[in-house]
């Protein structure tokens, strides 16, 4: 669960805030903190931890984009999301490495996309290589738990409330979201669109073809560019978003 500080001099706008944030299912998030300006967040941020800022960037005292520089040149930051009503300080925004530029009033889709960019953001937990289910994936189904080995998943895909994981011989079912799961995993799963990872060494054809349509940018059955995985020789959808990370997967241009 990603922990989200905000920090914003408005309290209309941190309540706001804090309403999306708790409306957000995917990631799953929780605000842990609110404060009105730079030197209140900095204290807040000294004492505890959060994930990612939400900053309001024009506040009295220090500007937002002076605190995000600071926490550009600390190790192990949070992600900085810039929430303003100003649209001229984005180019300053990006080069301070911000995950996203939102402008007010903020939409609750956009939001959700962009703390899903920050959760990407983070690096995944180092497995304990002495643990029990390193290399694993523990999935409890009508009163048994399987221990299912990463070597064995071929993909997961986000379907209504559940993931269903898919290996070679069977579905499982998971509790877990997919952004969790995404950084749990690591670098050996393959994001291909916002509702599904793949095993890297499972890619094997991407094409352009017919088939329904589950990505927020269309409706309907149509035309767009899909991967194949092995050994069970399906087909999943490929988002624009994340086409060029495919084909860099495939090792094409």
């Amino acid at each position: 669960m990603l922990r989200v500080l905000i920090v914003d001099d408005e309290a209309l706008a941190r309540a706001r805030l804090a309403s999306l944030v708790a409306e957000c299912t995917e990631p799953r998030c929780s605000v842990v903190g609110q404060c009105a300006n730079v030197p209140q967040a900095r204290q807040w941020l000294a004492e505890s931890m959060a994930d990612v800022v939400l900053l309001d960037i024009q506040m009295p005292g220090p500007s937002g984009t002076v605190l995000a520089a600071e926490l550009q040149r600390q190790p192990d930051a949070p992600v900085v999301i810039f929430v303003t009503a100003h649209t001229e300080h984005a180019v300053a925004a990006f080069d301070l490495d911000a995950a996203d530029y939102l402008t007010k009033p903020v939409k609750r889709e956009r939001l959700a996309a962009a703390l899903e960019r920050a959760a990407r953001r983070r690096p995944a937990p180092e497995p304990d290589p002495s643990s029990p289910n390193a290399g694993v994936l523990v999935v409890s189904e009508r009163g048994r738990v399987a221990r299912i080995p990463l070597a064995d998943v071929v993909y997961l895909k986000a379907e209504l409330k559940y993931v269903t994981l898919r290996t070679a011989g069977r579905h499982w079912v998971l509790d877990d979201s997919l952004t969790e799961l995404e950084q749990r995993l690591g670098p050996r799963f393959l994001r291909v669109h916002r509702n599904a990872l793949v095993a890297r060494d499972a890619v094997r054809l991407l094409e352009r073809r017919r088939m329904a349509d589950d990505d927020d940018e269309g409706t309907g059955h149509e035309i767009g560019w899909a991967v194949q995985v092995a050994p069970v020789d399906e087909w999943l959808a490929v988002s624009r978003r994340q086409l060029g990370a495919v084909r860099e997967a495939l090792g094409g241009a």
